[in-house]
């Protein structure tokens, strides 16, 4: 059956197999997901970041790393934009990505790939986006880094955040002796999480906000907009901190 001719009750039985929604889309008048704890979640936050970037994409290509069940990479195909990507570890949320691109006849491209598989893909990408992922990763900064080797202009990064909010300019360096830096609240921190939080076992480690923004400098990306208090929009600078190039080829 094209998805033209489904009818509110069939996408509503098909909603409801595809197990539960992490994301609120709307197919044809179907919520998927009505009752999130977060709201009308996604659509409330794409409401302020989405101005921040072009109303129109065409003729560029996006990523979207850790899609589920595919909310931005619709919104950027929306938008014109040439080739729309999205991968994510969890087979479900791709099975709800792929009947939502359908049900809005949409083509956007879908795949089972692991963040620490971005390597392996063999093209840059003019918008990459990198949401609601880092503080479920055992490794951010590798992900991280990543993601900014594939960015040709933009990656618009969010995180769930704790601690202080306060940020300041990080010094050139700190003595070995001095522990005063570390107490302060504007200090990076990265919080880690042994067991679970909110009930997820995989929220793994929660930055505040100074070491969102640092990790972001620290991966070569350059924060240009702050549209809402936990996403940032961000340009590469070339100018990445890391090596893991130089590891990954075996050369150190």
């Amino acid at each position: 059956m094209s998805s033209a001719a489904l009818s509110s009750a069939d996408i509503r039985q098909q909603v409801e197999a595809l197990g539960e929604w992490f994301q609120n889309l709307d197919l044809k008048g179907v919520a998927t997901a009505p009752r999130h704890y977060l709201g009308d979640y996604p659509a409330n936050k794409w409401r302020r970041i989405g101005p921040a970037l072009p109303a129109r994409l065409d003729g560029l290509s996006v990523l979207d790393i850790g899609c589920n069940a595919g909310f931005h990479a619709l919104e950027c195909k929306r938008r014109g934009a040439r080739r729309v990507l999205g991968i994510d570890a969890d087979a479900r949320y791709l099975a709800q990505a792929r009947f939502a691109a359908a049900v809005l006849n949409l083509e956007v491209a879908f795949e089972h790939r692991s963040v620490y598989a971005l390597a392996e893909l063999d093209e840059r990408f003019d918008y990459v986006f990198f949401l609601g992922l880092i503080y479920h990763l055992r490794y951010p900064l590798y992900a991280l880094d990543l993601a900014a080797r594939l960015t040709r202009r933009r990656l618009v990064f969010q995180t769930m955040l704790r601690g202080s909010a306060q940020v300041a300019p990080p010094a050139p360096d700190y003595d070995f002796w001095d522990r005063s830096p570390f107490r302060r609240p504007e200090f990076p921190k990265l919080y880690f999480i042994e067991r679970s939080y909110a009930g997820d076992p995989t929220n793994w480690w929660i930055p505040n906000r100074a070491a969102a923004e640092a990790m972001l400098r620290s991966a070569g990306l350059e924060p240009v907009a702050h549209p809402e208090p936990e996403t940032w929009i961000c340009a590469p600078t070339g100018r990445a901190g890391y090596v893991w190039e130089r590891e990954l080829a075996g050369t150190l």
